[in-house]
């Protein structure tokens, strides 16, 4: 059994005892400690609480304990029932609510779960905000209400209608181009709450002919949830079977977003911030973010366009404060997730869909042609676990000397820039593993970076100084 806290939340698996899985118990105390904030930041309100979650199969128990904490905490709780993660964030600000809570695990498996919190403007909590949750992650300080003050319960019907709605009204949307394009649409969802949204704002769009792959929102994954290449054969055989002109594939919660052309090759999850920025750097010239383990692609656009990039640390919190302070038009993560600032500061697979085939269609190209616009960059992604001992600050500091001579970047782990790559390390906050992420203009050469630096820390830990 597994239990892991974050700053954005806690996430585990179903099961087990107290502290070692995701328990009722586990819920109810992180639940109430999110409660006992919110009531400390906003001591003379009434507070209200949106809530959602994906279709995973304890969703409806693990609800049903968040919405009974709240309950009993004199919080008031609106309900988005199987809705996807920035469905959840708009709620937030459509109900004037002072925070949410997201019941998902993402691209776990389905014996995983997770409470990821919001705060009132719909965004994951900072650091800052986590750190005050804790003051109250024992069950002595808890609080609850007296019976008189117990709080309400609504459910919203019409939440993922309202986000569909705030979609279509963006300028840089153009239903009518996407109308007239004549889209057949492959989607994979998952048999999770992108099997209700996606085709819901796809029908909304115009597209003409939707196939629906694994959409029956169950909760029992078809495959691993994650929308990688090696777990998405299907959906690249269906497109090319319904001779369609792009296929989607969403996480569980649908805030990442993969592209499969009409050739039934991929288009990468790196390419999807890529393009979707590309079309609107093209309507609005600006700045943009992503995070240090994303594609160098994104800066080449930008810097095309007249803008200029900026990286953060990785985390969609993080992501989030730097495209506030650079004051990016647009920013994201290099998983495939999009964060539109005119929609919301959040990672959204559906402005992300709209957005792309807005650009489709406009374009005139197929999505294969589309994708060779753009520079051509290869991101390989490794890991080495180390000894338990080990001191991973003292690894990546002592990787920075040894690079110290080359541009680097110290804001999350160690990064080290090269003429035409770069090399990313990050070490683990709950395992003794440091991850490698390295990028290059060609695949061998993105490959040996990678293993030249596993092969430098295998070296390091010869030394008895690292442990």
């Amino acid at each position: 059994m597994t239990l892991i806290q974050s700053i954005s939340g806690i996430r585990g698996t179903i099961g087990g005892k107290p502290g070692e899985g995701l328990s009722p118990v586990d819920v109810v105390q992180f639940v109430g400690a999110y409660g006992m904030w919110l009531r400390d930041i906003y001591p003379d309100k009434k507070h209200v609480v949106v809530i959602g979650r994906d279709a995973r199969v304890s969703g409806h128990l693990v609800n049903m304990l968040v919405t009974a904490t709240l309950q009993a905490m004199g919080i008031d709780v609106i309900d988005g029932g199987v809705t996807t993660t920035p469905t959840v964030a708009m709620g937030v600000t459509f109900h004037h609510a002072n925070g949410g809570i997201v019941i998902t695990a993402s691209h776990n498996p389905k014996h995983w779960n997770a409470l990821k919190f919001l705060d009132h403007q719909g965004e994951f909590l900072t650091a800052e905000h986590a750190l005050g949750m804790e003051d109250y992650m024992h069950p002595e300080r808890l609080v609850f209400a007296p019976v008189d003050r117990l709080g309400k319960y609504s459910f919203d019907e019409g939440m993922l209608e309202m986000h569909i709605e705030k979609i279509l009204a963006l300028p840089a949307v153009d239903v009518e181009a996407i109308y007239a394009a004549g889209f057949t649409v492959v989607l994979d969802g998952i048999n999770s709450s992108g099997g209700i949204a996606i085709p819901l704002l796809l029908e909304t769009l115009g597209v003409k002919q939707i196939i629906k792959v694994y959409c029956n929102p169950d909760g029992q994954f078809s495959h691993n949830p994650e929308p990688l290449p090696e777990h998405l054969a299907e959906l690249s055989q269906q497109v090319l079977t319904h001779n369609a002109h792009v296929g989607f594939a969403v996480d569980p919660d649908v805030d990442r977003l993969a592209i499969v052309c009409e050739d039934g090759e991929f288009f990468g999850e790196e390419y999807t911030l890529v393009a979707v920025a590309d079309y609107i750097l093209s309507q609005q010239p600006g700045n943009t973010v992503s995070n240090l383990s994303s594609t160098q692609a994104l800066k080449e656009i930008t810097e095309k366009h007249g803008g200029t990039h900026f990286y953060s640390a990785v985390g969609e919190a993080n992501v989030v404060t730097a495209m506030k302070k650079f004051q990016a038009v647009i920013g994201g993560e290099g998983n495939g997730g999009v964060i539109y600032p005119p929609l919301h500061y959040g990672r959204d697979a559906l402005v992300g869909i709209a957005l792309f085939l807005t650009s489709l269609a406009k374009s005139g190209m197929t999505c294969s042609l589309l994708k060779k616009r753009f520079p051509e960059y290869f991101i390989l992604k490794n890991k080495i676990e180390l000894p338990s001992e080990t001191n991973m600050a003292l690894i990546l500091e002592k990787i920075r000397k040894k690079y110290d001579k080359y541009p680097h970047d110290t804001t999350d782990g160690v990064k080290v820039y090269f003429e035409k790559e770069w090399v990313h390390l990050r070490k683990s906050n709950t395992e003794p593993v440091i991850r490698i992420y390295a990028e290059s203009d060609d695949p061998v050469k993105a490959e040996n970076l990678g293993e030249k630096i596993i092969i430098d820390i295998r070296e390091l830990l010869k030394g008895e100084d690292v442990f």
